[in-house]
């Protein structure tokens, strides 16, 4: 019997984060027939109506709220507070529906936490709303470097691209690692992002929230195999050590040892998946110094080695709609 999925939608949905996670499970049901049944709801539709209208403008067709039971509950982010009467009602229906295992997309994750079903749980949303969703919500272990986190039967992601992430994940758990693979390679996504990854390089890249060590993270890319202490980044800032960590952390959400330690694995990461450089070299010019140490890097933030990434660079056929 197909697994049925509900996606429910809000005025001021995020178009991706309902698009996306659909387009992974038509996918699966491609691969597996008789997976999945996927009914796109919202709160306030009628046969009148119908439709709910997007952050873009476009409008996706909806069938009203009802009752489960459901396989999975899947809640889309967007502008929540465009209509405060309609996420009120998703968050009462998420109080009584029933459902194996409930999860957000982004800005999903504040419906969920509103009805309480985020409390004592870790989760994630989007990097951008860190700040309110923890002083709204102080219950909630937020962990705002995850891709997507899975706490018993819930699940939260990360910001719109995440969401289909998040669906290759829950199709894997489902059909297994193997379906989940094709999946990915079948929607363009080179691999699937393990939920450990970092959203670090959102903010980080950015220079912080207001941009202003844009310059200084150009430079430590520049030189990641340089010693990269706080008291030289410091320098570099033109900032005593203490104050340059302090604004450094406030800025980005990530300390600066930290982010040095991301900087070197994601360019360690690039150099992994499209050179053929040896291990050793890429160690060395991206200042982990040794094979080893760059090994436990790899392992903390992505979740596996880096001759594991080498090893399923290269992509092999996928039964689609050419053959």
């Amino acid at each position: 019997m197909p697994r049925s999925i509900a996606v429910v939608l809000h005025p001021g949905f995020q178009l991706l984060d309902a698009a996306g996670p659909t387009a992974a499970f038509e996918m699966a049901e491609r691969f597996r027939p008789g997976s999945y049944a996927l009914t796109v709801m919202a709160p306030g539709v009628s046969r009148a109506t119908m439709r709910v209208e997007s952050s873009s403008g476009l409008s996706l067709a909806a069938e009203p709220l009802r009752d489960g039971p459901f396989d999975t509950v899947l809640v889309s982010g967007g502008e929540i507070i465009r209509s405060r009467a309609a996420a009120q009602r998703i968050v009462a229906w998420l109080k009584t529906v029933t459902a194996r295992r409930i999860a957000s997309v982004c800005s999903g994750a504040f419906l969920l936490a509103e009805a309480g079903l985020l409390d004592g749980r870790r989760a994630t949303t989007h990097w951008d709303s860190t700040e309110r969703f923890e002083r709204s919500y102080p219950k909630v272990t937020l962990d705002a470097e995850r891709i997507f986190i899975r706490d018993g039967g819930i699940w939260t992601s990360a910001g719109i691209s995440a969401g289909i992430d998040l669906a290759i994940a829950l199709i894997g758990d489902d059909l297994g690692p193997d379906i989940g693979r094709r999946v990915a390679q079948q929607l363009v996504v080179h691999r699937r992002r393990p939920g450990g990854q970092s959203q670090f390089s959102a903010l980080v890249e950015l220079g912080g929230r207001t941009g202003r060590f844009a310059a200084l993270i150009d430079w430590m890319r520049a030189n990641l195999a340089e010693p990269l202490t706080v008291e030289r980044l410091a320098e570099r800032a033109a900032m005593s050590p203490h104050n340059f960590a302090r604004a450094f952390t406030a800025e980005t959400g990530t300390t600066p040892a930290k982010a040095v330690e991301r900087l070197r694995l994601e360019t360690a990461r690039t150099a992994v998946e499209t050179g053929h450089e040896p291990l050793e070299r890429i160690a060395e010019t991206t200042g982990f110094g040794d094979p080893g140490r760059m090994r436990r890097a790899f392992l903390r933030g992505l979740g596996q080695p880096p001759q594991a990434l080498r090893r399923t660079r290269a992509w092999e056929p996928v039964a689609g709609v050419l053959d």
